[in-house]
């Protein structure tokens, strides 16, 4: 192959020379002939006016009037052929030069073949042998080859858990992805630092750079025009996670350049970031222990071809609670996104109406988006189970669908949780049916009544409340209930244990299902999506059920970690001894007169020397 390739390369070379020559030679040719021809003519005109008879009168003044006339039209028939030549000369050097360009790509083509063909041989060298720094052939049949490098990183990624999901034991065995943007990374392992937010510096940023330079790279292989090229601008987000055995993932979505569009307006749009006028591509991208390989390259809708979103929404009393998540609700699914429905399965009777006048008026409400065909509500008169309302309100969000044939994406909420429109696009594009679902880590708010009180501030209103940091709230990462999912795969793994009464249990089931399955499992971080401190009750008491031992155990647990940070609830613990201490110090300093060494601490830190934890800042209003 690579001597039929190199044939080939030398007959072109060969047949470019021979053009150039033969058009050369045709050119002298020309142009000689043309001179000679022209010589002649001039010369016969002169010697025939020497050597003719001169006339007397009329007859002399005709002749001199014929030798002019003469002259000029020979002269004019010597122009018009040189300006022939010349047009042909130019019409031949603009062919000669497409040639020269189109035989110079074909030898571009021949030299990458030629190299891939070497790649894929091995420079024709022995598996069994290779080359030292000296030149002499070793044995070493240890030693791959480059085939065998180019078949190992092959192999990884048809081994690894990239275009589809892989059965596995356990929840423990999954490895989640991390979410991040260019300049943030919100990491699920939160390491020595305990970040939940975090800049990517060092390898971190390089491991990211170069990603998204190959994903930019792959995007623009096929564009020759500047303004459409992407760009390090055009991405928006993306997640990752490295699997020990194979290597490291990468989902990059990039915002698709509109051909119709102009620059100016597509600066326009990038400045005001308005992100529903443009679709959205993703790449896969893998590093297999081996350069990164482009495994996948996928366009997703615009605005109005969105995929339309279920949200299905379980209840019982509350309704103030669920006031609040209709008015949120309102502005951003029903006004800002606009391909969504909700289900609302209530039980009970306690509330029902208040909830129905709630729905009625968003429903009434001028320009709120909501209609009876994209808000319903379910009554069952039943003890409260999370499991069968969200099975009722996948069978009814079925029958409801006009054609029975397409499948439906399914979003299993709560009353308690805050989504933003982004998050929204995102269970678009981590879903596909009987390919992959899409289980979020949501970040958890602490009780803002210890967060906001500890640090001597008021209680600001929930909006404000939406904030990442290590004071504010954790990655719920055992919590498996916000989960997007087409409705067949739902079906497919026989949905939630509906025996399972009261608090917890069902979700992780369900989740523990889809791990053992075959469907692959999106698990990341997801800055859209909140969920909002509320009172848990974990005796069941008060709802007439009884938890067992462990739905006891994991309710208290949920509770301690929904309450405040582990330094929070220290300064909850020790606040007797710490405000005691901090009588004790400043009684001190004030007898000393000066700074001590303790009571320096203090003055800096407004508080005790527990202020030098990393927990919230201290100062003597947040101790008393």
């Amino acid at each position: 192959m690579v001597r039929m390739a190199g044939s080939k390369l030398l007959a072109r070379l060969l047949l470019l020379i021979s053009s150039v020559t033969l058009i050369s030679l045709l050119a002298l040719t020309r142009c000689g002939l043309g001179g000679l021809i022209a010589t002649e003519n001039g010369g016969g005109l002169v010697s025939a006016n020497m050597g003719g008879p001169v006339g007397i009168g009329g007859d002399e003044e005709y002749a001199a009037g014929g030798g002019s006339s003469g002259v000029r039209e020979l002269s004019a028939d010597r122009n018009e052929q040189q300006s022939g030549y010349l047009q042909m000369l130019q019409q031949r050097e603009e062919e000669n030069i497409k040639e020269v360009a189109k035989l110079t790509a074909e030898i571009k083509a021949l030299k990458l073949q030629i190299l891939q063909l070497k790649n894929a041989a091995g420079q024709q060298l022995p598996s069994s042998e290779v080359i030292n720094g000296s030149g002499v052939v070793l044995n070493s049949p240890q030693t791959p080859t480059l085939h065998d490098c180019s078949a190992f990183i092959r192999r990884q990624v048809g081994s690894a858990e990239i275009l589809h999901g892989l059965p596995l034991n356990n929840e423990y065995e999954l490895v989640p992805f991390n979410h991040f943007t260019f300049s943030r990374v919100y990491p699920i392992e939160l390491g020595l630092g305990k970040r939940v937010v975090e800049k990517p510096i060092g390898y971190k940023r390089r491991d990211i750079l170069g990603a998204l330079n190959k994903a930019i790279e792959t995007l623009n292989r096929n564009i020759t025009t500047n303004m459409l090229k992407y760009t390090l601008d055009d991405f928006t987000e993306g997640i990752y996670r490295n699997e020990p055995t194979t290597g490291t993932q990468y989902e990059l979505y990039f915002r698709t350049k509109d051909v119709n569009k102009t620059s100016s307006s597509s600066g326009q749009q990038h400045q005001h970031g308005d992100h529903s006028q443009h679709g959205t591509t993703k790449l896969v991208v893998m590093r297999p222990f081996a350069p990164l390989q482009t495994i996948q390259m996928e366009a997703y809708p615009k605005q109005q071809e969105k995929e339309l979103i279920h949200i299905i929404l379980p209840l019982s009393g509350r309704t103030s609670t669920f006031q609040s998540f209709m008015d949120k609700y309102v502005k951003i699914a029903l006004k800002h996104d606009k391909r969504v429905h909700l289900t609302v399965v209530y039980f009970g009777e306690d509330g029902l109406s208040e909830a129905r006048s709630i729905m009625s008026r968003v429903i009434g409400m001028k320009n709120s988006g909501g209609n009876s065909s994209n808000l319903k509500l379910l009554a069952l008169n039943e003890t409260f189970s999370r499991a069968k309302a969200l099975r009722v309100g996948a069978e009814k969000v079925w029958s409801s669908n006009v054609n029975k044939d397409k499948d439906v994406l399914l979003f299993m909420c709560d009353v308690d949780v805050v989504f933003s429109a982004k998050f929204l696009d995102r269970c678009r594009w981590n879903t596909k049916p009987n390919k992959k679902v899409y289980y979020p880590v949501v970040f958890s708010l602490y009780n803002p009544h210890v967060v906001y009180t500890l640090q001597g501030k008021e209680v600001p209103p929930e909006t404000d409340q939406l904030l990442i940091s290590k004071d504010s709230g954790f990655w719920r990462d055992f919590g498996y209930g916000m989960t997007c999912q087409y409705r067949s795969d739902f079906l497919k793994v026989r949905g939630f244990d509906e025996e399972i009464i009261g608090w917890g249990g069902e979700d992780v089931m369900l989740y523990r299902k889809y791990v053992r399955s075959h469907i692959k499992v999106i698990r990341a971080t997801d800055p859209g999506i909140f969920h909002i401190w509320h009172p848990k009750i974990c005796s069941g008491e008060a709802a007439g059920q009884k938890l067992s031992v462990d739905q006891y155990r994991a309710c208290i647990r949920s509770r301690a970690l929904n309450e405040a940070s582990h330094a929070q609830l220290g300064f909850l613990a020790f606040r007797d001894d710490i405000v005691a201490n901090e009588g004790k110090i400043l009684a001190g300093v004030k007898q000393v007169g000066n700074y001590s060494k303790v009571g320096h601490k203090v003055t800096k830190n407004g508080g005790s020397g527990a202020g030098k934890s990393k927990g919230p800042t201290n100062n003597r209003k947040s101790s008393t």
